[in-house]
């Protein structure tokens, strides 16, 4: 009896043995919808068509950047599966889309999907559905409020905080200036705006002598271009995506017109928009810019471009090295990256909007010396540095010092 009693007892210590293990073991790894053992389901929405398509590089250069990360193995031994739809830069296109990678494809997460209007359209969409919109492509303000929208996060500096910076810049020196503002007609234009009469303060209202608006479907900006012109301006607020960028700078030299002329971020890329415009036609632009150019020589020898030029050549030969959308592309799929690698085997929706708000000083080697990537449960803005650069001869040239300018969600 004894010797039963014995076998028994330890039949059920192996057996608490076995459930203790396979609790531990279920512990460690957690899933959500779109994760696996094997597998993460990263859903991605851009305009490769339409009137923004100029930015869809961005998602082709991510695509690219995550296929040298499975060739490398993966993440913690995860392969990532990247699923990227066009949306022609139409919101209803983008709701569209946002529902087929939630509810057909079944992807853990929606990133970096591109433009203020598209995100917004699907906003409330994701928040209610509790799935992470993360590092969206829209420098609007809007993104940085965690406590009404956790489920949302951007990457960029926000627009708000580079048309201070620019405001600022003015009145220390040109006090004197009367600006000219042309600006999309959607949230994303009228973010930069309010960024602008913000930083300008009680002067805005002597200082901006017009504010003219346009839409994305109008095939050309020029007569609006001559309208500013007619204002007597002298300076001139250029808040356009790239397209209308290059339409600008054209017709400014085409009609004479020589402002102090100030270019938005998201438009200052060497390769969609200056080159189209004609270098000559661009010179001494002022923009501003948190991560490297290619074209500047500054970084020739510097290990972060080495980097970047390398993966280029292997993974994304036929792109332009010369857009800013591939470096953009780059660095926020370098930032997704470490989100996931601090995830480890707990891939739920909760632990990576955790992980997404806990970074502390992170630097993809593309951003700017200075810049910093750091966010908390309460700062959903993870980029908040700016450095100036002036437009010479066929690349920008940084001036200044690295500029702090949070402005709030």
């Amino acid at each position: 009896m004894p010797a039963v009693t014995g076998k028994i007892a330890a039949a059920s210590l192996a057996l608490a043995l076995i459930a203790s293990s396979a609790s531990t073991a279920s512990a460690q790894k957690k899933y959500d919808t779109g994760a696996t053992d094997t597998e993460i389901k990263i859903g991605n929405i851009m305009p490769y068509s339409g009137p923004a398509s100029a930015y869809g590089i961005i998602g082709r250069t991510e695509a690219a950047y995550f296929k040298k990360i499975n060739d490398e193995g993966g993440i913690n031994g995860r392969k990532i599966n990247f699923i990227s739809y066009d949306d022609a830069y139409s919101p209803p296109k983008t709701v569209e889309q946002a529902r087929k990678l939630v509810e057909s494809d079944e992807v853990l997460f929606i990133f970096n999907s591109l433009g203020t209007p598209p995100n917004s359209a699907i906003h409330k969409y994701m928040n209610s559905k509790k799935v992470p919109q993360l590092f969206v492509a829209t420098g609007a303000t809007k993104w940085n409020d965690p406590q009404n929208f956790p489920w949302t996060m951007g990457w960029q500096p926000n627009y708000q905080s580079e048309t201070q910076i620019y405001a600022k810049w003015l009145l220390k020196n040109k006090p004197d200036a009367k600006i000219a503002v042309l600006y999309q007609n959607d949230d994303y234009g009228k973010d930069y705006l309010k960024g602008l009469k913000d930083g300008l303060g009680a002067k805005a209202a002597s200082m901006i002598v017009i504010e003219e608006s346009y839409e994305t479907s109008e095939p050309t900006i020029d007569n609006h271009i001559v309208k500013l012109k007619s204002t007597g301006a002298d300076v001139f607020m250029n808040i356009t995506t790239p397209k209308f960028a290059a339409q600008a700078i054209k017709k400014n030299s085409e009609i004479g017109w020589k402002p102090l002329h100030f270019l938005n971020n998201v438009s200052a890329s060497v390769g969609s928009v200056m080159k189209p415009a004609g270098f000559e036609n661009g010179q001494d632009i002022i923009s501003a810019d948190y991560l490297k150019d290619v074209s500047d020589p500054a970084w020739t020898n510097d290990p972060g471009m080495k980097d970047f030029l390398a993966f280029m050549t292997k993974y994304f030969p036929e792109g332009d090295k010369l857009d800013k959308g591939t470096i953009v592309g780059y660095a926020v799929a370098q930032t997704l990256v470490q989100v996931l690698k601090q995830c480890g085997d707990d891939l739920t929706r909760e632990n990576l909007m955790k992980q997404a708000a806990s970074l502390k000083d992170f630097r993809t080697e593309a951003l700017l010396p200075g810049v910093k990537i750091n966010t908390s449960p309460t700062d959903f803005a993870p980029i908040s540095q700016l450095q100036l650069e002036k437009f010479k001869g066929e690349k920008w040239e940084l001036f200044g010092d690295v500029i702090s300018a949070d402005a709030g969600g």
